[in-house]
């Protein structure tokens, strides 16, 4: 049965039924030491978003990147998962150097920046070689930092700046100010090029900027 089909349909209740969305809400990460956890995700300069207790046999602490819609959460009898096991979480960036000072700064011991001397699967360790510095032509996706919480439950930093196909679209809303003035600094440099190809000063910049803008955040077919 396709998805029109469905959406035909009616439930047994009478009511129709529809697609909802759903959206990753909370990652649970297995950790050995929840003070010890909470004091290094503090130090990331996450958000805190809650630390409950019931008793001794239970404890919640969740936080949130900055600028992220989903959170993480770690504690006392939230997950049988060993400590440390979870590998290759990936954080979004739209600057990965900057990301990077970001960690540095806070005390984080962070890799270099790295790119795959072929494809992305270097990310994963052992699968690849890895290649110091950001990716030549500055790709979407192909721009690397890792680092670890103290149990070992590692993280990725991915630059993005430009969506795969579909993966946003119709969204187009940023994070912060800095990734808004990013966007638009890229903006500024292929519009940069669309005046060397045209050969002449372009009015009508800000409708150009707007249709880059929109169509990079929703993984389509950029303005040329």
């Amino acid at each position: 049965m396709s998805i029109n089909e469905i959406h035909s349909k009616k439930a047994t209740n009478g009511t129709s039924i529809h697609n909802v969305d759903m959206k990753l809400e909370v990652v649970v990460i297995p950790v050995s030491d929840v003070d010890r956890a909470k004091e290094f995700y503090t130090k990331l300069g996450w958000r805190l978003d809650a630390d409950r207790t019931a008793g001794s046999a239970f404890r919640l602490v969740q936080f949130t990147p900055p600028g992220s819609g989903s959170s993480i959460q770690f504690g006392v009898n939230l997950t049988s998962a060993t400590p440390g096991s979870a590998q290759g979480l990936l954080l979004a960036v739209s600057d990965i150097e900057s990301a990077r000072q970001q960690l540095v700064m806070r005390g984080i011991d962070a890799s270099e920046v790295f790119h795959c001397e072929t494809g992305t699967a270097c990310r994963f360790p052992g699968i690849g070689a890895r290649v110091s510095g950001t990716q030549p032509e500055h790709l979407s996706y192909s721009s690397f930092v890792s680092f670890s919480d103290p149990d070992g439950n590692s993280w990725l930093l991915q630059e993005v700046t430009q969506r795969l196909p579909g993966r946003v679209a119709g969204d187009t809303t940023y994070a912060s100010a800095d990734d808004l003035a990013q966007a638009m600094i890229r903006a500024a440099k292929a519009h940069g090029e669309h005046e060397k190809r045209t050969g002449q000063a372009d009015p009508n910049w800000p409708d150009w900027y707007a249709e880059y803008m929109v169509r990079e955040q929703s993984g389509e077919e950029l303005p040329q």
